[in-house]
């Protein structure tokens, strides 16, 4: 399968290109970085830390979706859309692992998936994705008198706060209690707790990868569910597999859920 790598350069684009190219059945196609930067032109496995792949950086998307079966893309929302619609144009599969997008542009990308498959996840891990099943199933049988709270933490150069996969887990949560998480959600809190609500706190520092923990406060006993990152590679894992799974399959918004089988689960 030829998959390309877009936002090759970065540390997460790194790691996906060091994991395409040792995953069998996978041929890199190429990667992509934004104009100006001086990846350009260089050897993708030099940048990635490999031995030289002969294949060069390049600064055009729209060659890189028009050569490739499946690109896999954990850039910037605005970068995504822009992806997004040259993926239903070439019907090139569109992993995306970005988050931190808007509503319109979380529109953009349903109307890509009428064209193409596009598989989209806050985080890619196979752990992640088991945790949201089961915090799912856990407030589904707590009622509203167990709090939610969501703590997590990653390094100190992260952009959103509270993370996408923090978010993922909160409207796992408000899923599981049948309510609208957009009215729950406390992103910030300057006073105290109401009942029924999401609470999220973020953490910043050090070159943490990411933790995440869910808790379940009652009377008398709490009930909490962590998952912890100690290798980005878990999300390069993730992200490969759903390009490998998502082929031949109809346009469509797919998430990790449908790559793991774990949608009839929850």
């Amino acid at each position: 399968m030829r998959i390309g790598v877009a936002g090759c350069a970065g540390r997460m684009g790194r790691m996906l290109v060091r994991e395409v190219a040792g995953t069998e059945g996978c041929r890199l196609t190429g990667g992509t970085e934004e104009p100006g930067r001086e990846e350009i032109g260089r050897d993708l496995g030099e940048v990635a830390g490999l031995e030289p792949l002969g294949v060069a950086v390049g600064g055009d998307p729209a060659v890189l979706f028009a050569q490739a079966d499946a690109v896999l893309d954990f850039t910037t929302p605005a970068a995504a859309v822009e992806h997004a619609a040259l993926a239903a144009r070439d019907t090139t599969i569109h992993v995306i692992g970005t988050t931190g997008l808007n509503a319109e542009q979380e529109e953009a990308l349903s109307e890509a998936a009428r064209h193409t498959a596009v598989v989209r996840a806050p985080n890619m891990s196979i752990g992640i994705n088991l945790l949201m099943v089961l915090v799912e199933q856990v407030a589904r049988t707590l009622d509203d008198g167990y709090d939610i709270e969501i703590v997590e933490m990653h390094h100190r150069h992260k952009l959103d706060a509270p993370s996408g996969t923090a978010l993922g887990l909160g409207r796992a949560a408000a899923a599981g209690r049948g309510v609208d998480f957009d009215e729950i959600a406390q992103r910030h809190r300057d006073g105290p707790r109401r009942r029924g609500d999401i609470g999220f706190a973020a953490l910043r520092g050090g070159d943490v990868v990411g933790d995440h923990t869910v808790v379940f406060a009652g009377q008398g006993e709490r009930l909490e569910l962590s998952h912890k990152a100690a290798d980005r590679r878990v999300y390069a894992q993730g992200a490969v597999r759903a390009a490998l799974w998502a082929r031949g399959k109809p346009p469509g918004l797919y998430s990790m859920k449908d790559v793991l089988g774990l949608t009839a689960a929850s």
